[in-house]
């Protein structure tokens, strides 16, 4: 028995560096291509074979849960960790740059973040976690007087998207130049003595929610159609 333990040993460490190996190399993956690569590619790109990744995760959709939940849950962390900075105004700002910075050089957690057509329960969960931590931290800042009244937490994901935007756009040729774009917004966002009222209102929660639901990240499931499950 004891010489069938030391045996057995190496495999299941083997076992555990293919498996990070794995969502290591997917991490990269989707935060240049989004969600639309499949399980081929993660393996080609893992430099292991396609039966490998399917042995530690039988579909797309487990290897994602794997690797976002921990993602949605830093940005709860940094929510909260903003919310403890003296300055309101100041925690409000830096929690913005931290948020962009995710969601202008990851487009899968922009994806994952802001869409809801991937119906993961954990995933899920966590985008839930994030959304009383944003609206704390927008009405601590107004109520200091220094955030727009008119202001939403339901700005928040699309703040986020905006940064992702410019990355996209420009990122090969300018990675920083998102950080422009939400310092101008940032400034937006300021409130100021006789400002006027920005001229349409935020997303109620609930057009929010339905936003995430309708917004359809190539490779998520919504997007592959009835047949996706075959194709994973």
């Amino acid at each position: 028995m004891r010489a069938h333990s030391t045996t057995d040993r190496p495999l299941r460490k083997d076992a555990q560096r293919n498996r990070q190996r794995i969502i290591d190399a997917a991490r990269d993956l989707f935060a240049q291509k989004g969600l639309e690569p499949n399980l081929n590619e993660v393996a080609h790109h893992a430099g292991v074979g396609v039966g490998t990744v399917y042995r530690r995760f039988a579909t797309k959709e487990e290897l994602l849960e794997a690797i976002f939940e921990d993602g949605l849950d830093q940005l709860t962390t940094l929510a909260e960790f903003a919310l403890r900075h003296d300055d309101s105004w100041q925690g409000f700002v830096w929690f913005v740059e931290q948020m962009c910075q995710i969601t202008a050089t990851d487009r899968g957690m922009r994806e994952i973040a802001f869409s809801k057509c991937y119906a993961g329960n954990r995933v899920n969960a966590a985008q839930e976690r994030l959304v009383p931590t944003l609206t704390r931290l927008v009405e601590r800042a107004q109520a200091d007087g220094h955030l727009r009244p008119e202001l939403a937490s339901a700005d928040m994901p699309i703040i986020g998207l905006l940064a992702g935007t410019v990355g996209e756009f420009a990122g090969d040729i300018d990675p920083d130049l998102w950080r422009r774009y939400v310092a101008l917004i940032i400034e937006g966002m300021r409130q100021r003595p006789e400002q006027e009222r920005l001229p349409v209102e935020a997303l109620s929660e609930a057009d929010l929610d339905r936003a995430m639901h309708t917004w359809e990240p190539a490779g998520t499931p919504a997007s592959r159609g009835p047949t996706a499950a075959t194709h994973r």
